[in-house]
């Protein structure tokens, strides 16, 4: 599974990383990367499940995730599953949009619903993020 993730503060990086500890968990392979380092289509090739996350700003995702929504467009990513996150202070639309886009534009199998936390720290976030990714790998295995 590749997990891609667009932060300013920190606080986004932090759930991606929970949520790949949730999918290694449930066995497994992961890779973590920072939005910035995928740079083609060919860098999204070749994972089984996708999940995209970006921290809002202003009520808009980062910059760099729009970039990677648009070169992830014609990547092939139609059926594959896939899930969106983000951290957010006031509003939190980034995850709802990067969600959307992945299913009805790339035509995604798409896990429930995107994780929205404004901290990984507190109610609960860290066993929420956890258990997103858990959601994924139980789509992946099923």
């Amino acid at each position: 599974a590749l997990v891609v993730y667009a932060t300013r503060s920190g606080e986004t990086k932090k759930i991606a990383e929970l949520i790949a500890e949730g999918l290694r968990f449930s066995g497994l392979e992961v890779v973590l990367k920072d939005v910035t380092e995928i740079k083609s289509q060919a860098d999204l090739q070749g994972y089984d499940a996708y999940m995209f996350g970006s921290a809002t700003y202003h009520g808009e995702m980062m910059q760099g995730m729009k970039t990677l929504l648009f070169l992830s467009e014609n990547a092939g990513l139609a059926g594959k599953i896939g899930g969106a996150f983000g951290a957010f202070g006031w509003s939190g639309e980034a995850p709802d949009r990067i969600f959307d886009t992945m299913k009805n534009i790339f035509q995604m199998d798409m896990v429930s619903r995107p994780l929205r936390l404004k901290t990984s720290a507190l109610e609960g976030g860290l066993q929420m993020a956890q258990n997103y990714g858990r959601e994924i790998a139980k789509k992946i295995n099923a």
